[in-house]
């Protein structure tokens, strides 16, 4: 009974937060729009025009032909009624604040039941805090999984251009201080060289892709990749839409390889659409995590043009939070996942947040044995190196864990 009581109480909690968060996405939605243009109208055209709506510009999206305007609700509608009937504009898009990271739920296994005092702390989260190992170098299972060492005599990814679009990453961490190469922040717009985590999901993310062979702490799937990290989601996981594909142009301007994205949302939009596809035409390679509901995979995971990454477990069980369909293209480690973490420290976090990065891994390590260009040259190699998981249907694995050894001959 006791315990009973205690769980209705953190129920109550959860639903409380959850309704404030939802409150917080509707005014966020109601502030910003993604007003999209024809491509023959030129940038400085599309401030312009969105200027004299009455809302104010406070971005551009030149990969999708699109400025963001912002304004009070009143003013919005009208702004927003203007343009629409402007012949140079194609649509006028939402532009919602929402969480990105809609983490897999913590079992009592992975953190014990919390007092009341630490659930108002913050301390039930899906992970656990990892001392960093002790007299050496840690290979965590997933790497192990994947066969990411057999491949490292082929290649360990150098000179792949990796980009991590998250919460940021910390590159004063000592598994990832060689590893980052440079970044990007959306969320911060006076300092736009500001790409630190304030989070930890984007360094564990990092971690998991590159942390590098040097001894010390945990390794990577291609520990000679190089990192950047695109900082598109606060110190809470949340952003705007227009957050997100400004990270995803970044991605394209300054020409990366492969793009991992452990975030998602249930639904997406014409914009964020947009840009997965511009990053398609452009060559990019975008892994995104299939995401945690365990009903319909999420955005931009769903679209297509991305390569949806599903989540196992250490006994090749399919995740039971793991998003499932027939978007999902293969299945990777993400359970009880060791990885760095801020402050230098490492932590064991679970989601399929955590499976993508095993991807985007094994992709730089395609890329750098093999040159390859875009994202479906990446999904033929990906298949033939894939083996199914037994008794598991195509909608929950795809096409199965990739053997990286095989990724790179």
């Amino acid at each position: 009974m006791v315990r009973a009581a205690r769980w209705l109480v953190v129920a109550v909690l959860v639903f409380g937060i959850s309704r404030s968060a939802a409150a917080a996405d509707t005014l966020g939605s109601g502030a910003q729009r993604i007003v999209v243009f024809r491509e023959n109208v030129a940038p400085a055209t599309r401030v312009a025009i969105a200027s004299q709506s009455g809302g104010s510009v406070v971005r551009e999206l030149r990969l999708i032909n699109s400025v963001v305007i912002r304004a009070s609700s009143p003013l919005l509608q009208s702004a927003e009624a203007k343009l629409k009937a402007r012949g140079e504009v194609l649509k006028v898009v939402d532009d919602p604040r929402v969480n990105w990271l809609e983490a897999a739920p913590a079992t009592v296994a992975e953190v014990g039941w919390p007092s009341m005092a630490e659930f108002l702390q913050g301390r039930l989260k899906p992970s656990v805090d990892e001392p960093a190992p002790v007299g050496g170098q840690d290979t965590p299972w997933g790497i192990t999984r994947v066969n990411a060492p057999a491949a490292w005599a082929v290649t360990k990814g150098k000179g792949v251009k990796v980009a991590i679009v998250d919460t940021g990453v910390d590159f004063d961490h000592p598994d990832l201080k060689a590893a980052v190469a440079g970044g990007w922040s959306a969320v911060d717009k006076e300092n736009p060289g500001n790409y630190k985590d304030d989070n930890g999901h984007g360094t564990h993310v990092a971690g998991t892709i590159g942390a590098r062979d040097n001894g010390v702490g945990v390794v990577g799937v291609a520990p000679d990749a190089a990192l950047y990290a695109v900082k598109v989601l606060d110190g809470n996981g949340s952003g705007n839409f227009s957050d997100v594909i400004a990270g995803m142009e970044w991605t394209v301007t300054n020409k990366m390889a492969v793009v991992n994205m452990s975030l998602g949302a249930s639904r997406g939009n014409e914009a964020l659409q947009a840009a997965v596809e511009a990053m398609a035409k452009a060559g990019v390679i975008l892994i995104a995590a299939a995401g945690n509901s365990g009903g319909a995979v999420s955005f931009p995971a769903a679209y297509p043009q991305t390569i949806a990454i599903a989540a196992s477990d250490s006994q090749d069980k399919v995740a039971y939070f793991s998003s499932r369909g027939p978007e999902v293209d293969f299945i990777a480690p993400g359970v009880s996942v060791q990885s760095t973490f801020l402050g230098g420290g490492y932590k064991s976090m679970s989601g399929t947040s955590m499976a993508a990065p095993h991807a985007a891994g094994l992709a730089a390590l395609a890329v750098a044995a093999k040159g390859l260009k875009d994202p479906e040259a990446l999904r033929t190699v990906f298949k033939a190196a894939a083996e199914a998981i037994p008794g598991v249907p195509p909608e929950e694995q795809g096409t199965g864990v990739v053997d990286a050894a095989k990724a790179v001959r």
